[in-house]
């Protein structure tokens, strides 16, 4: 398989900067989700050649190891309500897959526009609830919590398999703002379902050959190193600590949304 590299930098260059971008991606992806905002613009400038779907199944090759990485840290030192991971994670991989299928069919310029005042939403809600996440209160009852689940799965699968970057705060939000667990633990069912949807949604990316695994699996290394130190980072610094990030990473979709919203505008 041959390999286009931006002009402007030779192969080398090129790995050692996709490296880095996928390093820094899985130190904030563990956090609070996000880590798709640093490796899939990264990867788009350094193989300018590559398809779309070819960038997102390399990327999403790339990352879902080192999500498992924060998982798993994350078990290691909070209480994970396996319930609503099973849900969340069951409605999260049906979706993703189909979102996977839909992003080869739909423009996500149809979305874009929606996404960006959903992320305004949130980045104002959040912002202004300065209590939301610090402490665990359940906004529905304890039964319907594993349902809730399944619905925040889905949608955050969906969108999971169609556009990708941000759901891992998405996921976050969800859990913490609709069914109301801390950010520490939602930021660990988040990883846990974010493995389940990355999984279904690779099926279709494998299965159409959509993944360079020469340009994926150095990246995937470099991530869970990444994700490694971003999850003992929000262990140790606790919620209020995760609660800062998220909102510097939901304002980071806003500028991304934002960007790509008005140039859509622009072209047109």
């Amino acid at each position: 398989m041959n390999i286009y590299f931006c002009p402007t930098t030779n192969a080398t260059k090129a790995m050692i900067y996709a490296c880095l971008a996928a390093l820094l991606a899985g130190f904030v992806d563990a956090i609070v989700g996000g880590g798709g905002l640093i490796q899939a613009p990264a990867m788009f400038i350094l193989f300018p050649s590559f398809s779309v779907p070819r960038i997102i199944g390399t990327n999403r090759f790339a990352s879902f190891m080192g999500t498992a990485v924060a998982a798993w840290q994350y078990s290691r030192k909070v209480t994970i309500p396996w319930r609503t991971v099973l849900y969340g994670g069951i409605g999260a991989g049906a979706m993703s897959f189909l979102g996977a299928r839909f992003s080869s069919l739909v423009s996500s310029e149809v979305l874009k526009p929606l996404i960006l005042v959903l992320m305004v939403v949130i980045a104002v809600y959040t912002y202004f609830k300065k209590d939301l996440g610090h402490q665990e209160q359940f906004r529905v009852s304890v039964q319907l919590i594993p349902v809730y689940g399944l619905l925040v799965g889905m949608s955050c699968g969906f969108y999971n398999g169609f556009v990708g970057p941000g759901t891992g705060s998405l996921l976050v939000f969800g859990f913490v703002s609709l069914i109301g667990y801390n950010f520490l633990t939602g930021s660990a069912i988040s990883k846990f379902i974010n493995v389940v949807a990355d999984v279904f949604s690779l099926i279709f990316f494998l299965w159409h050959g959509y993944v360079s695994f020469e340009i994926a699996l150095p990246m995937m290394v470099c991530n869970m190193i990444g994700s490694y130190l971003g999850s003992r980072t929000a262990i140790l610094r606790g919620n209020g600590f995760v609660r800062i990030f998220f909102l510097g990473v939901i304002g980071a979709l806003l500028l991304r949304f934002g960007w790509d919203v008005f140039w859509e505008l622009n072209k047109n």
